[in-house]
């Protein structure tokens, strides 16, 4: 874990690379729960005994599953110390270049792209690329936008 203290030391950081967090293994379970959640109930996610004739040969996590656990796993990329908050902004860029399927492991790396200010704080982005395990392109690639309140 990177901790920063301070947008001043944050700034330093600019187009650099933070690191990576722990990886992550998506399970059924969690699959279902979020179809369950947002309604979502495509085969494709939750029933393994059809997936297995479908296109990937078994379950995949939905993409936005994936986007959903951007914050956890960069939360154990980085820190800021000495701020008040760090509030969600939103998301350019996102992507889906491969799908996960159930049983996969992914993990976060995280590039600082751009510190700036705004009317509450910082405007700070991140360019994060959630990366399967054994993969040979990441699951998804989102510039998160955040806004720090010192």
């Amino acid at each position: 874990m990177k901790v920063f203290h301070g947008v001043a030391e944050l700034e330093m950081a600019v187009n650099t690379h933070l690191g990576y967090s722990d990886w992550h293994t998506i399970n059924q379970d969690q699959i279902n729960a979020f179809a369950q959640v947002t309604g979502d109930h495509q085969w494709i996610h939750v029933d393994p005994e059809k997936a297995v004739h479908g296109p990937f040969g078994l379950t995949i996590a939905h993409g936005y599953l994936t986007m959903s656990l951007v914050p956890m796993l960069v939360g154990q990329v980085y820190d800021i110390s000495g701020v008040q908050m760090g509030i969600n902004y939103g998301a350019d860029r996102l992507r889906f270049p491969s799908p996960v399927p159930v049983g996969s492991r992914i993990r976060a790396g995280v590039e600082l792209t751009m510190v700036k200010p705004n009317a509450m704080g910082y405007q700070v982005t991140t360019r994060v690329t959630i990366d399967r395990d054994g993969g040979d392109k990441p699951a998804c690639v989102v510039d998160m936008l955040t806004v720090v309140v010192p």
